[in-house]
Parts: C-alpha cells; sequence; structure tokens
C-alpha cells in the first residue's frame, strides 16, 4: 500500500479529484483538516481562549503541526498543491520539511506559480498542473502502467 499525503490549498475540489481518480489503486490518503475554521480555531477549542489573535494563531498553528508531521512522516508520497488565490506558506513549509524526510515530493502547480517556486520544484521528483496527473503518477508507481 501507498501512503500519500495531500498537503495545501483547501479552497477546491483537487484531493477529491485525485482520491476519486485513484480509486482502486493500493493508496491510503492522508491531510491536514481541510475545515478551515476548524484549523483555525482547534488551539482556542483544545486549550481555552485567547484574546490576542497572534497567540490564538499560534496554539491551532502547533496543534495542526502535531497532524502534519505525523502525516508527513508516515508518507511514502507527499503531493503539495499550490493554488491560485492565496500565499501558501504553509504549503512551501510542508514541501520543505518532506524534501528534508527524504519524502517522494510531488508539486501541483500552475505555471504562473513556476518562477515564485522554482526551489520547491527543485526538490520535487514531479511537478503536475492537473491532479489527473497525480493519480497517473500514482497509477505508474504502483503498476508500472502508461496512461492508455
Amino acid at each position: 500500500m501507498l501512503k500519500v499525503y495531500l498537503s495545501g490549498e483547501i479552497h477546491t475540489d483537487w484531493r477529491e479529484q485525485i482520491t476519486t481518480g485513484a480509486e482502486g489503486l493500493d493508496v491510503e490518503f492522508f491531510s491536514p483538516v481541510t475545515d478551515h475554521d476548524a484549523s483555525d480555531d482547534c488551539g482556542v477549542a483544545i486549550l481555552g481562549d485567547e484574546p490576542n489573535k497572534y497567540w490564538h494563531d499560534h496554539k491551532g498553528a502547533m496543534i495542526n503541526a502535531i497532524r502534519t508531521r505525523k502525516g508527513i512522516a508516515e508518507a511514502d508520497v507527499v503531493v503539495v498543491r499550490f493554488g491560485e488565490k492565496y500565499r501558501q506558506w504553509n504549503a512551501a513549509f510542508d514541501a520543505g520539511y518532506a524534501a528534508a524526510l527524504g519524502k517522494s515530493l510531488i508539486v501541483l502547480q500552475q505555471p504562473d506559480h513556476d518562477h515564485a517556486l522554482k526551489e520547491v520544484d527543485a526538490a520535487a521528483l514531479a511537478v503536475a498542473r492537473e491532479p489527473s496527473q497525480v493519480v497517473e503518477i500514482l497509477r505508474y508507481v504502483l503498476s508500472g502502467t502508461l496512461p492508455s
């Protein structure tokens, strides 16, 4: 079984496209919490209110980091999606963390991000433009078969 961690942008259905496309493959998927409010507020919901927004966000980031570190550490392949709308510093951090751990890294991004992400792309083993390309990479890794 191939364990795949899906990191990055949470505002589109790219994860669902990959998981649906990979049905029938021997793949298990993991991801961060993709409910934006839950992710932002987990720290104060669990550890108590914070009047200062910095500490509110910091508590959430630390708890989310536990899930992220576990997911990346246990993954065979890490896919990091850089979306078009927001700056995703956390996605870049996840890609760097995965690369530092020697994980097989696939970056999913549009061409207009090529220059900004050139160092991240240099650490990746593949740079895909569409979720379907990620599925075909996974299929090839598992079976050695090319798309028909």
